[in-house]
C-alpha cells in the first residue's frame, strides 16, 4: 500500500512539473522577445503562496488542475498600464506571438522526448526498429475457457494447423486487409466464430526453407469457443489455435548517441498514437458516463490527473518504473497535441487568431490597404466560454469516473 501511495504522489508531482514546464515555455519565450510577464502560477483559484522576482510574480494556487502564464497584452482587450503598453504581446510581430504560444507545446514535446531518451540509455525502450510483423509461433487445438487463467484440455490439430499454417509464417493480411500486429489478428478472429477467414502469409526466404519468400493465401475455418468477458460472463468467440512468436529484440537498450534517433522514432510513434487518441476522444465520452453508473471502464478511454496518478501508483506498486515514465512521456505528448487544437481557450485557438491576422494583413497589403486592427476577442467570448465549460464538464466527468470506477492496470 505504501508503494501505491508513493506512486500516486510521484506521478501527481510529475504532472505538476509537466504543467509548470509548459507554462515556463510560454514565459521564457515571451521574456526572450521583450514581453512583460506579470504572473507565472501553478494551479488556479486562491493564491496559496507567491513571491515577486523582478517584474514577475511566481506562485502556487489552490486548485492543482493546470497553471497559467499572464503575459501583458495577450489581446488588445487587456487593460494595460502605460509601462506595459509598448511591451504588450499583441503589438509584437505575428511570428513572435506564435512562437510564444508554441513555447509550452514545444516544452511538452521536448520533455516527452527526454524521458524516452533517458529510458533508452538506462532501462531500455520498445525497440522501434524491431520487426513486429505478426509471426506464427505455437499451433494448438482450440477449447473453451474454464476460468480467468485456464482453458479446457484438448488434443489434435486446431483450425490453423489443419489448414496448413506453419510456425514461422508471417501473417501479412487477413481477408485482404493488412495487419500491423498479432493483437489485430487475434481481435479479428475473436469476432468471427463459425466463419471462414483467409490468411495471407509469407513463408520461406532468409531463415526459412526457400531462398525466396513466397506469399500464400490460406482459408481457415474459425472454431466457436466459449470465452469469459471482463464481467466473468461467458460469450461465444472465435479461435483458430494459433499463437504469436516472440518479437526478436522487442526491448533494447541504446548507447547515448544511437539513442537519439531511436528515441525520436519511438516518440514519433507515440505522438501518432496520441493523434489517434485525440481524434477518438469525443467518441469516448459516452463510455465515461456509462462507467460512472457501473458500466465497464474502457482501458483505452480518457483519464484525468486523478486516474493517471492512480495508474502511476499501480505501476510503482508492481515495480514497473519503465512503464511509469513511458506513461509520463505519453501524457506530455498528448498535452502538446491537445493544446494545438485551434479552439479558444487552448493555445491553438490563440495561434489560429494570430495566423488569421497575418494572412488578412498580407491580403490587405496586396490590395494596397494598411494592416487591419487586432481581432476583437470580445466576439470570440461566447465560443471561449462554451469551450471552457465543455472542457470543465468533461474534466469533471472523467474525474468522477476515475474515483468511482477507475481504470485498473493490474486486475
Amino acid at each position: 500500500m505504501g508503494a501505491f501511495v508513493l506512486g500516486i504522489v510521484l506521478f501527481a508531482l510529475c504532472i505538476a512539473l509537466s504543467i509548470a514546464l509548459h507554462e515556463a515555455g510560454h514565459m521564457l519565450t515571451a521574456k526572450a522577445f521583450g514581453m512583460r510577464v506579470r504572473r507565472f502560477f501553478l494551479g488556479f483559484g486562491p493564491t496559496l503562496v507567491s513571491a515577486k522576482r523582478g517584474e514577475t510574480e511566481y506562485g502556487i494556487a489552490a486548485l492543482p488542475f493546470g497553471g497559467f502564464c499572464d503575459i501583458a497584452g495577450m489581446t488588445a482587450m487587456d487593460p494595460l498600464t502605460p509601462e506595459e503598453e509598448p511591451r504588450a504581446m499583441y503589438r509584437k510581430p505575428w511570428w513572435q506571438r506564435v512562437a510564444v504560444m508554441c513555447g509550452g507545446i514545444v516544452m511538452n514535446l521536448l520533455l516527452g522526448f527526454m524521458v524516452i531518451y533517458l529510458l533508452a540509455v538506462s532501462a531500455g525502450i520498445p525497440n522501434p526498429y524491431a520487426d513486429r510483423t505478426p509471426t506464427v509461433g505455437e499451433l494448438s487445438c482450440t477449447s473453451d475457457q474454464i476460468d480467468e487463467t485456464s482453458l479446457a484440455e484438448c488434443s489434435g490439430d486446431g483450425p490453423a494447423a489443419a489448414a496448413g499454417v506453419r510456425p514461422g509464417d508471417r501473417v501479412l493480411t487477413v481477408d485482404g486487409g493488412e495487419l500491423q500486429s498479432f493483437v489485430e489478428l487475434r481481435d479479428y478472429v475473436l469476432e468471427r466464430p463459425g466463419e471462414t477467414i483467409v490468411l495471407g502469409v509469407e513463408r520461406g526466404g532468409p531463415g526459412g526453407g526457400n531462398n525466396q519468400p513466397e506469399f500464400v493465401e490460406i482459408p481457415v475455418h474459425v472454431d466457436e469457443v466459449t470465452r469469459l468477458g471482463a464481467d466473468g460472463q461467458p460469450y461465444t468467440a472465435g479461435a483458430v489455435g494459433m499463437g504469436s512468436a516472440p518479437v526478436v529484440d522487442a526491448m533494447k537498450r541504446f548507447g547515448p548517441v544511437e539513442a537519439v534517433p531511436a528515441a525520436g522514432r519511438l516518440s514519433g510513434e507515440m505522438i501518432s498514437a496520441s493523434v489517434e487518441g485525440l481524434i477518438a476522444f469525443p467518441g469516448k465520452i459516452p463510455g465515461v458516463v456509462s462507467a460512472i453508473f457501473g458500466g465497464e471502464r474502457d482501458v483505452e478511454g480518457p483519464i484525468s490527473v486523478v486516474g493517471a496518478s492512480r495508474a502511476g501508483g499501480e505501476l510503482v506498486e508492481q515495480n514497473q518504473w519503465s512503464i511509469f515514465f513511458s506513461l509520463l512521456a505519453s501524457l506530455n505528448f498528448f498535452l502538446a497535441l491537445f493544446n494545438l487544437v485551434p479552439l479558444p481557450p487552448l493555445d491553438g485557438g490563440h495561434i489560429a487568431v494570430v495566423l488569421y491576422e497575418a494572412v488578412r494583413d498580407r491580403i490587405r497589403r496586396l490590395r494596397g490597404l494598411p494592416p487591419g486592427g487586432p481581432v476583437n476577442y470580445e466576439k470570440l467570448m461566447p465560443l471561449t466560454y462554451t469551450m471552457a465549460a465543455l472542457l470543465l464538464g468533461v474534466g469533471v466527468l472523467v474525474i468522477i469516473a476515475d474515483v468511482t470506477n477507475p481504470v485498473r492496470l493490474f486486475g
